[in-house]
């Protein structure tokens, strides 16, 4: 069986969008047991498992896709750090809780427009992926919509570590509605979407949420990016070394 070109292009889509979920279920999960309240361990490992299915439907079809066979356990323990192309933002640390909702408000509030919008993907599998997930991410977004408004209203001390929370993710935003010739393409044939059309709705709704918070969206000429071409902070080499660290030490063990 030979691959097309087309399909190695929706090969490549799908694994930026599986990295994305990957990554950020890596990074949610860390704070089972950590988190604020009793409560917010279950609903973030909730999230974190969301997330990780997301990542495996998509990195199951990656692998299918682009000719090399490799599984979905290939690609999430077998490629180095410069192999990812998630974006930036999700392999920040989590810091603070407050950074953990502000980096949560802005994933979430993306993905729900860019599923929204790709389950009218003219590919079924990315188009059943999207129907699903678009469900699952409508949640996440309202969760951390709560915990924004909440810590923003809230004392002089939760307004200020949320406004910290917003600064600190907001040079990482952008790179999530980046456009390039693959997206734009794949769009073009009605196969993905072009993220570009996502900024409008996807920083509406963010604003929204910031202005009910009682909080300022920040200000910065600074905008990171390069998670798509294999770019990443120094935070991505340790976070792959903790998630592969089982599967590369006991290669092929299954239990």
């Amino acid at each position: 069986m030979t691959w097309s070109d087309s399909d190695k292009s929706v090969g490549a889509y799908a694994l930026r969008l599986g990295d994305d979920a990957l990554v950020l279920a890596q990074r949610t999960g860390e704070w089972i047991a950590a988190a604020p309240e009793l409560e917010e361990d279950v609903a973030l490992g909730n999230i974190a498992l969301d997330l990780l299915g997301q990542a495996r439907s998509l990195l199951s079809y990656a692998g299918e896709t682009d000719g090399s066979g490799r599984s979905e356990d290939d690609l999430a323990y077998l490629r180095d750090e410069r192999e990812f192309v998630n974006a930036q933002l999700v392999e920040l640390p989590n810091g603070g809780f407050a950074v953990t909702m502000a980096r949560l408000l802005v994933f979430a509030a993306y993905q729900y427009e860019l599923y929204d919008r790709l389950r009218e993907s003219r590919d079924e599998t990315l188009a059943a992926v999207a129907a699903k997930a678009v469900k699952e991410v409508a949640y996440h977004r309202d969760h951390a919509t709560q915990w924004v408004r909440r810590l923003g209203d809230g004392t002089d001390e939760s307004r200020r570590r949320m406004q910290a929370g917003l600064d600190t993710v907001w040079p990482y935003v952008f790179e999530l509605v980046e456009s390039d010739d693959l997206v734009r393409d794949l769009a073009g044939a009605g196969l993905a979407v072009d993220p570009a059309e996502l900024q409008g709705p996807v920083m509406g709704y963010v604003s929204g949420v910031i202005d009910e918070a009682t909080l300022v969206v920040p200000q910065t000429s600074v905008r990171h990016t390069g998670g798509r071409r294999g770019i990443h902070t120094e935070h991505m080499g340790y976070l792959v070394a903790e998630m592969q660290h089982l599967a590369r030490s006991h290669p092929g063990a299954v239990w």
